[in-house]
């Protein structure tokens, strides 16, 4: 029971932070502790042992530095880069390639769908604000929490972690 309700805090928080992401082009800092924080509670409510934990430390590791080679050239904000780390750390090594491909294609859709919004936009003359700021504004950032989470999620039902509970 308890781990069910981790893994649905979880969810719910991936959720916020592709919000946060979508709304306001950051993700805060205290939501990517709370997402890493929870972790050591699903690994002890679910039985990992030590070695499957240190595998699922090393996964969120990886994607730590990984995130921060994509966030050094200024592909990638450095809230995304600690949201992967958060979620990598939830997906362990056995799934982390698993979790960067859905990732990967999830963000695909999502710079497309972004691509083609902003060429419609002027066409149909919407009013400013949010949709003026993701969608139209030169150089606009590409909320990438939203690719990381929908990565996560499409990667959790099948994760190992979520087959241990």
């Amino acid at each position: 029971m308890l781990t069910d309700i981790l893994l649905l805090a979880f969810a719910g928080l991936m959720v916020a932070a592709a919000f946060s992401d979508a709304v306001r082009f950051t993700i805060p800092n205290w939501l990517c502790g709370v997402i890493a924080a929870g972790f050591p509670l699903v690994a002890v409510a679910a039985g990992l042992g030590w070695a499957d934990a240190g595998l699922h430390v090393l996964a969120g590791f990886v994607a730590l530095v990984f995130g921060f080679a994509l966030f050094a050239p200024g592909w990638i904000g450095g809230g995304d880069a600690k949201l992967i780390a958060a979620a990598a750390l939830w997906m362990g090594w056995t799934d982390l390639a698993a979790f960067a491909f859905h990732t990967a294609l999830a963000g695909g859709v999502l710079v497309l769908l972004l691509i083609g919004i902003r060429r419609m936009v002027p066409v149909f003359d919407l009013p400013a604000g949010w949709v003026a700021r993701t969608a139209i504004a030169e150089g606009a950032p590409v909320p990438y929490g939203i690719a990381i989470a929908a990565g996560a999620l499409w990667t959790l039902p099948g994760s190992t972690l979520f087959a241990a509970v």
